[in-house]
């Protein structure tokens, strides 16, 4: 009898996961709660490091339709301090593959979901309860009435995950806030912004705040505005007045940045798990990304998503007849590898939104000299 495998959550995990097990000859469904592709904006870009999500798209195949889509210019960055002086300006070779090229989320995306076949990804389906059956595997329940069954349940549903709440009760915490705008057609409309920002990343640090911008492939600019986890509800800042009063002081060239928003302020709380998080193996049930491990997004989320996706997929891969020895094999390695990224993603955080975040961030982002060798 043919294995039944649901994938929870239709992001860049749950995608990889169904493309490598597509290559395998092993079939999945991917349920997703958004109506398709476009129903909403995917975010901005991803730098895609080698040994993880660049690893996951080797290993589905698609390295070179990845280097058709990535900006290797878009590693470029600058950051600025308030009064606008320059601190750091990093440029990468052009054409350069070998670091960590930028592609935007959407294409990504997009590129994932060209590649599985049409009936792998079945949309609006939003999960609302997954019950375990007595002889093995899951009832789903979705949004407006419908159902399906199936033999492993994989949970690649985010940080607010419905399956997760099967296997541990892992509380999540309030790391920051995330304030973002968008500025379109930057090149023609606000060239001196798209000058500023230039090909890459952006980011100007104060002291407990970062006013940050990037570029993106249709040539217009996201702008985030990162916040310490304060007690003000993140509705507070809806405005740009609100944000304007906030960077009193900052060089009005910085400033300019969210007063050219298309429309008003996005606010969003920035949640993460604990670190040190893992559960109890059960039969036929799994998580990976955000659903395993929330870390506060610092540039290794989607990275370690997508690498969860291609070491499960590979372990079902090599022992298909027995799912559960090979989800067994999958969590404890995640567990081992996840754990200092989580810490290291936390102590980031922390950094740049702490008051000396721009001194700190500059030692970060400054090669330390090659001590040299001992001599004979």
């Amino acid at each position: 009898m043919k294995m039944r495998i649901a994938i929870a959550g239709g992001g860049l995990g749950g995608l990889t996961l169904a493309r490598i097990l597509h290559r395998h000859g092993i079939g999945a469904v991917v349920y997703e709660r958004e109506a398709s592709r476009s129903a909403r904006s995917q975010g901005g870009m991803l730098d895609l490091h080698p040994e993880s999500g660049q690893q996951a798209l080797a290993d589905a195949g698609l390295t070179a339709r990845f280097r058709s889509e990535a900006r290797p210019e878009g590693e470029e960055h600058r950051i600025l301090d308030p009064a606008g002086r320059t601190l750091v300006h990093h440029k990468p070779q052009p054409g350069n593959f070998s670091g960590r090229p930028e592609i935007d989320r959407a294409a990504l995306r997009d590129l994932l979901l060209d590649s599985l076949p049409a009936d792998a990804v079945v949309w609006q389906r939003r999960l609302v309860a997954a019950t375990p059956r007595p002889g093995g595997g899951f009832g789903l329940t979705f949004d407006g009435g419908h159902s399906a069954g199936c033999d492993v349940l994989i949970g690649a549903d985010g940080a607010r995950s419905v399956v997760r709440s099967l296997l541990t009760d892992a509380t999540l915490s309030y790391v920051g806030t995330l304030v973002e705008l968008s500025i379109s057609d930057a090149d023609r409309r606000h060239p001196d912004l798209a000058e500023l920002v230039g090909p890459g990343n952006f980011w100007c640090i104060g002291v407990n705040q970062i006013l940050a911008a990037q570029r993106l492939a249709d040539g217009g600019i996201r702008v985030g505005i990162s916040l310490r986890a304060e007690d003000r509800h993140p509705d507070t800042y809806r405005s740009k007045r609100a944000l304007l009063d906030m960077f009193d002081g900052w060089n009005p060239r910085l400033t300019a940045l969210i007063e050219a928003g298309d429309g008003p302020p996005a606010p969003r709380r920035i949640e993460a798990m604990p670190a040190d998080t893992r559960w109890d193996h059960q039969p036929g049930i799994t998580l990976i990304g955000d659903a395993a491990h929330l870390m506060p997004p610092v540039g290794e989320g989607a990275n370690q998503a997508m690498l969860d996706a291609a070491e499960l997929a590979a372990e079902i891969a090599t022992n298909p007849a027995d799912p559960d020895s090979a989800i067994r094999a999958y969590e404890e390695a995640m567990f081992t590898r996840i754990h200092p990224i989580a810490e290291m993603s936390a102590r980031i955080q922390a950094m740049m939104l702490s008051p000396t975040a721009a001194d700190d961030i500059v030692r970060f982002f400054t090669p330390r000299p090659t001590e040299p060798a001992p001599a004979d």
